[in-house]
């Protein structure tokens, strides 16, 4: 007897149509460039590796001792003890205090924004995040099934974020505020009475406040202190990661940080819970975290000298094109230009049009939350400097013609 066999496919779930990552999405239309035989120069992802910086050796040989040592075992759900404690007794000498059985170590930072997003957030429920924004927040809420609630970054004064705006955005549905300091996409670092304002506003609102620091290492002018800095039993969550600043974005080995208020109790209860249920982040690479932490950092100056100046030759020969605007970054690895696009053209259709005509290719500030006609695009510098000199020959002869 022969069976029957359905021919309809197999139903996905409604929340992956809620997901995107502009970031990676992009690829997919740079492949098609490179099959047609143009050279690709990537510029979507903020990867230090893939532009030829190095990670440090001293962590390699951490990594390198743990494996023979024989730490391939599962370890602990929330991170082995030398890593929590190391992390602990960063923030704290930064002014954070924070006690080693309040540190998750996380599979990269992304890990660590999920379990607690997935700890706090109900279905419906929603969390205020900056626009433009890192996509990895909204992807979370999207499969989360809760809502992300946009505040604006204001370009004209310098990506600051807008108080007035954010104010008007709190419901009753709302659970967090999500700050990204240094910022990613925009390079723009706060001032102090800004982050003042910010932890001021959570307060009001009964807010959870999820501090994104990744890039607090890498301020042009040096290290950028961690916001429980100035409130230190406010109920900060601080995250943060081995991959930009340390040099090591594949070992995905990230961490986050909960302040000492009694109000966080039962969050980190619930994060604990979660971390138990996926087993615990890669072990080997925990093992650099102490050595990352509390040795030998003196690449770190390099790597900002590098970044100031591959920053400065970006803003420079981005504002010399026409119909072109920067605002200047001040940490990380990013800017965040602005195309006077001609009308019905979009961020979208200007980076797909670069690419295919170039081979040069940034990511839609669409992407990031921005709306599309704006022509914004993000752009990572991390290429060496007379490479980046010939990008932007390839971009500013693309530009006038298309500005045309």
């Amino acid at each position: 007897m022969t069976i029957a066999k359905a021919q309809s496919p197999i139903p996905t779930a409604a929340r992956v149509h809620r997901f995107t990552y502009a970031i990676r999405n992009i690829v997919s239309e740079a492949l098609k460039v490179e099959a047609a035989g143009t050279r690709v120069r990537y510029l979507n992802i903020g990867d230090p590796i893939a532009f030829g910086f190095k990670t440090p050796a001293h962590l390699i040989t951490a990594v390198e001792r743990a494996m023979r040592d024989g730490h391939n075992n599962y370890g602990p759900s929330a991170g082995i003890p030398v890593a929590r404690e190391a992390v602990a007794a960063e923030y704290t000498k930064n002014g954070f205090p924070i006690s080693a059985d309040r540190v998750f170590i996380t599979a990269g930072t992304s890990e660590g924004i999920e379990l607690t997003l997935g700890a706090v957030v109900e279905s419906g429920g929603e969390v205020l995040v900056p626009m433009p924004t890192y996509p990895l927040y909204t992807a979370v809420l999207a499969k989360l099934d809760a809502h992300a609630k946009y505040y604006r970054l204001d370009a004209s004064r310098g990506w600051m974020p807008d108080l007035d705006h954010l104010k008007s955005l709190v419901t009753p549905a709302t659970r967090a505020l999500v700050i990204i300091d240094p910022n990613n996409p925009t390079g723009a670092v706060y001032p102090t009475e800004t982050r003042r304002a910010l932890l001021n506003f959570a307060d009001q609102h009964g807010l959870l406040i999820l501090t994104d620091e990744v890039y607090g290492d890498l301020g042009f002018d040096g290290p950028i202190a961690p916001y429980g800095l100035l409130d230190p039993d406010a109920p900060i969550i601080s995250f943060s990661s081995l991959s930009k600043a340390y040099l090591a974005p594949g070992w995905r080995t990230g961490w986050m940080a909960c302040g000492r208020s009694p109000r966080l109790d039962d969050v980190v209860a619930a994060v604990k819970k979660l971390a138990d249920g996926r087993l615990c982040s890669t072990v080997p690479m925990q093992y650099a975290i102490a050595g990352a932490l509390t040795g030998d950092r003196s690449h770190q100056p390099l790597f900002r000298t590098e970044l100031k100046a591959r920053a400065d030759l970006t803003v420079n020969r981005l504002r010399a094109m026409p119909g072109v605007s920067c605002v200047a970054p001040t940490a990380a690895f990013y800017a965040m230009p602005k195309i006077a696009l001609p009308p019905g053209r979009t961020d979208e259709h200007y980076v797909k049009a670069l690419l295919h005509a170039t081979g040069v290719l940034c990511v839609y500030g669409s992407g990031f939350g921005l709306p599309a006609e704006e022509g914004f695009l993000r752009i990572v510098f991390l290429a060496p400097l007379d490479e980046l000199n010939e990008i932007y020959d390839l971009m500013a002869g693309f530009t006038a013609q298309y500005l045309q």
